[in-house]
């Protein structure tokens, strides 16, 4: 059978992790990748037979390849990286068990259903909202200049999977808020070098084209009150993250 290793990484995530972990305890082995967790989460994933290692975190791109690596000393032939917060059906686990015996591809993309305050998602860049996560050990590393949202990169084809992963996003607004903050600053530092300005007019702009393209482009007006919530926070966000970025060239100067 070809071993298949799931990779967790985890930073006090007490409240999903034993779901988490039982959501794919189909898999040949279960790995934490933990940043020194004080919650009660290393326990609760040793008592459910993960294999747990702990390092400083210093972003997910850095993090995502050391669990790769760690999967690797377990003699694993895929990995599965699943965020604390989401759940594999028995659906996708039936799917990927399948895919892996025979695939061609080196990753494979699974759609994943985003679900806020109670709301699943349909639109505003949060469905499909394809998830590369199932891949070859051998044939993936991550760009470690991608501090958050970071990509893989794939020495081979990726293909699709149709079952779907499921993601308690946020289960308020005010986690939501609170979750954005922290993307934020990494945003600002990326755009910083990558040597990108705010011009004067960009404090407008970049957050209206934000909400364009989220609103109607990607259709976040089919999720109601809560998809125009989402696309106007998003825009606000877009404004703060140059703000941020103008303040990182001052405090250089």
């Amino acid at each position: 059978m070809t071993k298949i290793i799931a990779a967790i990484l985890t930073k006090n995530e007490a409240r999903h992790i034993g779901d988490c972990i039982k959501s794919v305890q189909w898999a040949d082995a279960v790995i934490l990748e933990d940043s020194f967790s004080t919650d009660g989460t290393v326990e609760i994933a040793q008592n459910l037979g993960a294999h747990v290692f702990q390092n400083k975190f210093v972003n997910f791109a850095v993090a995502r390849d050391t669990a790769l690596n760690n999967a690797r000393s377990l003699q694993g032939e895929w990995i599965l990286f699943v965020d604390a917060d989401e759940r594999v059906t028995p659906e996708l686990a039936q799917e990927i068990r399948r895919v892996v015996q025979n695939s061609q591809a080196a990753g494979w993309w699974t759609p994943r259903y985003n679900i806020m305050w109670g709301h699943t998602m349909r639109g505003g860049g949060w469905y499909p909202d394809y998830q590369l996560r199932l891949m070859r050990l051998d044939a993936a590393h991550y760009n470690p200049e991608r501090q958050v949202h970071e990509i893989v990169i794939l020495d081979g084809p990726a293909d699709y999977l149709k079952e779907h992963l499921i993601h308690y996003n946020y289960d308020s607004l005010t986690q939501f808020r609170f979750k954005q903050d922290r993307y934020i600053d990494f945003e600002a530092k990326i755009l910083k070098e990558k040597g990108i300005r705010a011009k004067p007019w960009t404090y407008l702009s970049m957050p209206l084209r934000e909400f364009r393209r989220r609103y109607f482009s990607l259709q976040g007006y089919k999720d109601g009150w809560v998809g125009l919530q989402v696309c106007g926070l998003m825009s606000w966000y877009m404004f703060i993250t140059y703000l941020r970025l103008n303040k990182l060239y001052q405090a250089e100067r």
